[in-house]
C-alpha cells in the first residue's frame, strides 16, 4: 500500500550530502514542504529535481531530517523488524550475545537509525530514543524486540525522558513497554568482572558499556600498581584494575551515588577490599591535593561540550585536567585518557592531550589510540559517530 507521507525537496546542489549517504539533512537544504511536517513526522525527501532520495524523521531545527533508509520504504513493522533483526545478527555473528551479557544493539547512525539507542542487560533490553519520531515509533519497536528475542529476555524498558528534547518530555514517563523486572536491575558479566546494573535510576541506560575494550586493556597494566580511577562512576577500571592484581586503587567521583556503586561492584567481585578506597570528591581538587604519585592513572570525564559553541571551553576544560593528571603521574606510569564529546574530533583531542604534557614538562609516548567497541559501530558515512577517543600514554 502506498504511504502518504509529507514530501520535503530539497534545494538545488543540496543533495550531495544525501548522495554520499549521510544521514543528516540540515535545515538550511530544505527548499519546500509539500504538506504538513510536525516534529517526528516521517518525511520523504526528494531533490530538486524530483528524484526520490531518502525517508526519514523530521525535526524542527538545525538537523531537520534523520535518515532512516534511502531506500523507498514503509516504515512499518516489517520495516522494524527488519532492521532491528539485521542489528542482532550482526551482534549474534560478533560474539556479544549470551547469557550474563551485556551489549548494545543498536547505535543509533552506526546501524542506520539515528535517534535510537538499545542495550541489552541480560534478559531486559533498554529502549532509549533521543528522537520524537523514534519515540512515536517504540511500540513497533518493542513488538520486533519481542520476535527477534523470544524466551530469551523478560522485559523491555523505555526510558527516554531525559534523551528528548525538553518540551516534548514534560509528558513522557520511563517504563516497561512489555514484560517486567521487580528490581530494575541485573548483575551482568564483562571479561570475568560482574557488574550490578539498574537502568532505571542509572545514567544513560545503566551502564557505560563503550568503555569494555578499554577497561580488558587494563589488566595489561595494573599489577602491583597504584592506580586512580577518576570519574569513575561505578568503577568498571576499578574493578579490572583490582581483579589484575594492583596494589592500590583509588576511586574519585563527585557523585555519591557513584560512590555506593563502585564499592557494591568491588564487593560483588570478591575483590581485596585493603586494596581499594573511595573519594567522594571534585578531580580537580583531588588531583592537586595529592603528594604521592600513581603508577596509572584513568581520567573519563564526562563529555565537555555537547555543541560547537562550547567546544573552545570544552578544549581547555581537557587541558587543565591532563595537565594535573600529567604531573601526578610516576615516571614511567601510564596515562589512560579520554573524551567522549563528539564535537571534539580526534586530532583536537590528540592537540590538547599534546599541549597539556608540554605545559606539564612531562615526556610523552603514545602507545595505544582507543575507541569505542565493536557493538557501537561508526557508519562510515558519518564519522560523527566516531564519538568516544582515548589514548594511552607513557610517562617519563
Amino acid at each position: 500500500m502506498e504511504n502518504t507521507y509529507t514530501k520535503i525537496y530539497l534545494k538545488r546542489k543540496k543533495d550531495n550530502f544525501v548522495r554520499r549517504f549521510h544521514p543528516w539533512i540540515f535545515s538550511g537544504a530544505i527548499g519546500r514542504i509539500d504538506g504538513v511536517a510536525e516534529d517526528g513526522s516521517v518525511v520523504e525527501v526528494y531533490s530538486h529535481q524530483n528524484e526520490f532520495l531518502a525517508v526519514g524523521h523530521y525535526h524542527k531545527g538545525s538537523i531537520a531530517i534523520k535518515i532512516l533508509s534511502f531506500d523507498k520504504v514503509n516504515l512499518d513493522s516489517g520495516f522494524w523488524f527488519a532492521k532491528l533483526n539485521n542489528a542482532y545478527i550482526f551482534r549474534q555473528n560478533s560474539g556479544f550475545t549470551g547469557n550474563k551479557k551485556a551489549f548494545r544493539l543498536v547505535h543509533g547512525e552506526g546501524d542506520s537509525l539515528p535517534g535510537l539507542i538499545i542495550d541489552v542487560y541480560d534478559r531486559t533490553v533498554v529502549v532509549q530514543a533521543h528522537t520524537i519520531g523514534m519515540y512515536l515509533s517504540v511500540s513497533m519497536i518493542s513488538e520486533a524486540l519481542q520476535k527477534i528475542f523470544g524466551d530469551s529476555i523478560d522485559a523491555i524498558y523505555n526510558k527516554s525522558k531525559n534523551s528528548l528534547p525538553k518540551d516534548f518530555a514534560v509528558n513522557v514517563q520511563n517504563g516497561y513497554l512489555w514484560g517486567e523486572n521487580s528490581n530494575s536491575e541485573a548483575v551482568i558479566i564483562e571479561n570475568s568482572c560482574k557488574f550490578n546494573v539498574n537502568w532505571d535510576t542509572g545514567q544513560k541506560t545503566g551502564f557505560f558499556l563503550d568503555q569494555r575494550d578499554n577497561r580488558f586493556l587494563l589488566n595489561r597494566f595494573s599489577k602491583d600498581k597504584r592506580v586512580l580511577n577518576a570519574f569513575c562512576y561505578s568503577g568498571g577500571f576499578s574493578v579490572y584494575a583490582l581483579k589484575s592484581g594492583a596494589s592500590l586503587v583509588h576511586s574519585v567521583d563527585a557523585s555519591a551515588k557513584a560512590i555506593e556503586l563502585v564499592e557494591q561492584n568491588v564487593k560483588l567481585n570478591d575483590c581485596n577490599l585493603e586494596n581499594h578506597e573511595s573519594f567522594k570528591a571534585d578531580v580537580m581538587k583531588f588531583l592537586k591535593e595529592q603528594e604521592l604519585p600513581y603508577d596509572v592513572m584513568i581520567l573519563d570525564p564526562p563529555a565537555f561540550a555537547k555543541t560547537v559553541s562550547k567546544r573552545h571551553k570544552a578544549v581547555q576544560a581537557y587541558k587543565r585536567l591532563n595537565i594535573e593528571g600529567l604531573r601526578l603521574v610516576a615516571k614511567g606510569g601510564i596515562l589512560f585518557t579520554f573524551s567522549c564529546s563528539q564535537v571534539v574530533d580526534n586530532q583536537l583531542f590528540y592537540n590538547t592531550i599534546t599541549a597539556a604534557a608540554i605545559e606539564a614538562k612531562r615526556k610523552v609516548r603514545v602507545l595505544y589510540r582507543l575507541t569505542q567497541p565493536a557493538d557501537h559501530p561508526v557508519n562510515i558515512f558519518h564519522p560523527e559517530g566516531n564519538y568516544l577517543k582515548g589514548l594511552v600514554l607513557y610517562v617519563e
